[in-house]
């Protein structure tokens, strides 16, 4: 997890949702991944779907057989679907996600009858240091909202015209 939560910085780093995945085999990383979305123009490219893109690139595999997915967030109803699709034996994940998760926040997905693979997940590993990740992420954004929103104020106000 300590891994995922460095790949997350990577993704601040671009302005992206500080999301870091790692994929895990035989205690080995076998793929990396962080969220890139807006970077990528890409509404799939979560960090735990890079992940498992590139560890199945690695093995020259799409199942994932007894791996592990480590990610710094409660999964999407994308990214659990791929977890299944990859089967992948676990899933590790830090902060919940009470807006979109559904591995506990707004669903149950992982324990779904009609599913043809079972995946284990566990929760809330280095939770508050995930938590705390996103939360200041956040907190800068909204910071950097209001600057540049006083700033047009105060343009607008001395050339005389209206915010636009």
């Amino acid at each position: 997890m300590r891994l995922a939560l460095q790949l997350a910085d990577k993704a601040a780093a671009i302005g992206e949702v500080p999301v870091g995945a790692v994929v895990v085999l035989d205690g080995e990383v076998i793929g990396q991944g962080w969220n890139q979305p807006i970077s990528r123009r890409d509404p799939t490219a979560h960090a735990e779907i890079i992940a498992l893109r590139d560890a199945a690139q690695r093995i020259e595999n799409y199942r994932l057989v007894d791996a592990d997915l480590y990610v710094t967030l409660e999964p999407c109803s994308m990214c659990a679907g791929a977890s299944v699709h990859s089967r992948i034996r676990r899933l590790v994940y830090g902060a919940t996600e009470p807006k979109a998760g559904v591995i506990e926040s707004q669903q149950q997905f992982l324990e779904e009858g009609w599913l043809n693979h079972r995946v284990e997940p566990t929760g809330g590993v280095l939770a508050e240091i995930c938590s705390d990740k996103l939360s200041a992420f956040f907190k800068a954004r909204r910071a950097a909202q209001k600057a540049a929103k006083a700033q047009r104020k105060l343009e607008a106000s001395q050339s005389g015209g209206d915010i636009v």
